[in-house]
C-alpha cells in the first residue's frame, strides 16, 4: 500500500520560498511509469496542479508557475521536494503531493497525501 505524507512550515511570510517535502513508502519513487505531482487547492477554489517529476527523474511544470517553481527528489530518502518561491497570500491553500500514471492531476484518481496547509501571512 503506497503512503503519501506531506511535510514542512504551515506558515511562510511574503517574499519567501515555501519548501514542501513529500515522504512515500510502500514504493518507489523510480518505479516505472509513475509521476509524483504537487497539487494545491486555495480556500474556496479548485485544485490546481503545480508540477511534477517522473520515475526517471524529469520534471514538469504548470506554464503558470514555472517561473516559481522547482521539484526535486532524493531517491535514498523516497522522498520529493516542493520549492516556490516569492510567495504572496495568494500562495495560500492546501498542498497536497500525489501518485498518478498521467503527469497533470487534478482528479484524486491515485494515490494522495492528506494535504498540509500553508499560509502565506505577515
Amino acid at each position: 500500500q503506497v503512503q503519501l505524507q506531506e511535510s514542512g512550515p504551515g506558515l511562510v511570510k511574503p517574499s519567501q520560498t515555501l519548501s514542501l517535502t513529500c515522504t512515500v513508502s510502500g514504493g518507489s519513487i523510480t518505479t516505472n511509469y509513475y509521476y509524483w505531482s504537487w497539487i494545491r487547492q486555495p480556500p474556496g477554489k479548485g485544485l490546481e496542479w503545480m508540477g511534477a517529476i517522473a520515475y526517471s527523474g524529469s520534471t514538469y511544470y504548470s506554464p503558470s508557475l514555472k517561473s516559481r517553481t522547482s521539484i526535486s527528489r532524493d531517491t535514498s530518502k523516497n522522498q520529493f521536494t516542493l520549492q516556490l518561491s516569492s510567495v504572496t497570500p495568494e500562495d495560500t491553500a492546501v498542498y497536497y503531493c500525489a501518485r498518478d500514471l498521467k503527469v497533470v492531476v487534478t482528479t484524486k484518481d491515485d494515490y494522495w497525501g492528506q494535504g498540509t496547509q500553508v499560509t502565506v501571512s505577515s
